[in-house]
């Protein structure tokens, strides 16, 4: 059955759970995305508006921005795990995904920097907490005697390649990302979301 949609391009905001769920889908969506482009601190407002929402219903999905943020950085965490439990997958190919998203989004570069969150106690706690996840995912793929496997070099060689993803652009970010990990000696697998097709030569 078609759905109605007002004259201001909105669906109706009674049609119950489906509502619900498509709602906070599109929060999530313009969350990663203001937060992408402005990070951590950008105005709750702005994803609202983003996402065609009013407040009220921002407000209800997202109490507070920790739950925001958390809801942004489960996602992309979720995404490189996917990565890593894909068949097939090797190491390479969970970096190629987890260089994409530092070069996406400026709150997961600040995940990764967990330690650094300040007084925002709750997002500092999950962050660790979803930072920890990344580190496994990648473990799970890191051979034997690879350059990267004594100690605590995977969890630095990371922080430090974050480090130098800066840029106006997200193409900048990336060549930074790839010149980082070219210096460290470590290969990386396509840049791109998890199941996103490989770019053409």
């Amino acid at each position: 059955m078609a759905q109605h949609i007002g004259q201001d391009g909105r669906r109706p905001a009674n049609d119950g759970p489906k509502a619900a769920a498509r709602n906070r889908a599109a929060l999530v969506a313009a969350a990663r995305e203001v937060f992408a482009e402005h990070g951590l601190e950008a105005p709750l407002s702005a994803i609202a508006r983003r996402a065609g929402v009013g407040q009220g219903v921002l407000y209800r999905h997202f109490p507070d921005r920790s739950t925001a943020v958390a809801a942004v950085l489960e996602e992309n965490v979720r995404q490189i795990e996917q990565a890593a439990a894909d068949e097939g997958a090797d190491f390479d190919a969970v970096l190629g995904v987890l260089t994409w998203h530092l070069a996406e989004s400026a709150a997961f570069i600040g995940l990764l920097h967990a330690d650094r969150a300040g007084g925002r106690s709750g997002i500092r706690a999950h962050a660790l907490a979803l930072s920890g996840r990344v580190e496994r995912a990648l473990r799970k793929h890191l051979p034997r005697g690879h350059r990267l496997s004594e100690g605590d070099d995977l969890v630095l060689c990371v922080a430090m390649v974050s480090a130098a993803v800066i840029g106006p652009t997200r193409e900048e970010r990336e060549h930074r990302a790839l010149a980082a990990w070219r210096l460290l000696g470590v290969e990386v697998g396509p840049v791109r979301a998890f199941g996103a097709p490989a770019a053409g030569p």
